[in-house]
């Protein structure tokens, strides 16, 4: 007797080569290496979205060598529904795999309601990751960050929390995202008293949105911690979506929550600027401003969403080409300031 099984789905082997092509940078003075492009799952992995497409992309970057995934508690939607179904994707297809593997998850936003579902307290963070560690079947994950600064607990309290996730297994390292500089310089001391390896920090930063570079980036350097950027290409604005307009369907034309069409129209001589020097450099617009970022020596990894196996593949093209001439990289400056 057969099953007849009509879904196309086969069992899944990761490429013997997926290493061969893929660029790794350390990341600040750990021991750890990340592939300069990493999976972001902050879109298109909820249970609005199709798991399989989702399965389809988590697929593909790891046969492109790509072994870094991130996450955060209340990624979906609905909350938390990103890492359940990054799970039940793990259960299926990496189980043999997960050493190969650096995941992320953070917590720090609102997650549930009341009192204890958001910001920086331990009642949250030690809640948070043991929720997030059951939705992805998951002993632990490689990274634990917070998410953003709570400016009413103290440091003390958010740091220590992180410190204890490590100590007790489940997480191997601490990060922080969205810190500014001087609480960063905090943030590091602390844990350095406390013996906690602290590795990277998350920021958003791009041709457009480069505040890392007035303080951040120096902070990271001296404390020994990598970065990894978010929002590489300004929610769309350095892609080639928005060089003749704004398209009828597309983010900035719903005037969607990070992303509007005035803030598009102001930018689109600089968007259009911008092209010209990605084409003379053989790239795509998006492909330079990945490869922009990348040239600053801090920079571990570049986070990237997909909405597609190939539009990530599309992504990591910009690897091929990752150096500037300083007459390039003037122009860019001059054009962005």
């Amino acid at each position: 007797m057969q099953i007849n099984d009509k879904s196309g789905v086969e069992s899944y082997l990761a490429d013997s080569k997926r290493y061969d092509s893929m660029t790794y940078k350390r990341t600040g003075n750990s021991g750890v290496m990340l592939p300069a492009i990493s999976l972001g799952l902050w879109h298109n992995f909820g249970f609005v979205d199709n798991i399989q497409n989702g399965r389809d992309i988590i697929r593909t970057a790891f046969d492109l060598g790509i072994t870094h995934f991130d996450l955060a508690n209340n990624y979906g939607p609905p909350f938390g529904s990103a890492e359940e179904n990054f799970g039940t994707i793990l259960k299926h297809d990496f189980k043999a795999y997960r050493d190969e593997m650096f995941i992320a998850s953070k917590a720090g936003y609102d997650m549930w309601p009341g009192p204890y579902g958001n910001l920086g307290s331990r009642k949250y963070l030690i809640a948070s990751i043991d929720q997030s560690l059951k939705r992805m079947g998951l002993d632990y994950v490689d990274i634990f960050y917070h998410h953003r600064p709570d400016p009413d607990t103290p440091l003390e309290e958010t740091m220590g929390a992180l410190a204890d996730i490590v100590r007790q297994g489940k997480a191997l390292y601490a990060g922080i995202s969205n810190y500014e500089p001087a609480e960063t310089q905090k943030a590091a001391e602390i844990l350095k008293r406390l013996n906690v390896p602290f590795i990277l920090h998350q920021a958003r930063y791009s041709m457009f949105d480069r505040w890392v570079e007035d303080g951040l980036l120096d902070t990271l350097d001296k404390n020994g911690v990598g970065c990894i950027a978010f929002s590489p290409l300004a929610q769309g604005m350095l892609t080639d979506k928005y060089l003749k307009g704004i398209p009828e369907n597309s983010r900035a034309a719903k005037n969607a929550t990070y992303l509007d069409a005035e803030t598009v129209s102001s930018n689109l001589d600089k968007i259009q600027s911008l092209n010209k020097i990605a084409q003379e450099r053989g790239q795509k617009l998006h492909q330079m401003a990945i490869s922009w970022i990348l040239r600053q020596k801090q920079v571990a990894s570049v986070l990237v969403g997909a909405s597609s196996p190939n539009q990530l593949k599309d992504n990591v093209k910009a690897l091929d080409n990752l150096k500037f001439s300083n007459e390039e990289l003037s122009l860019i400056d001059k054009i962005v300031s």
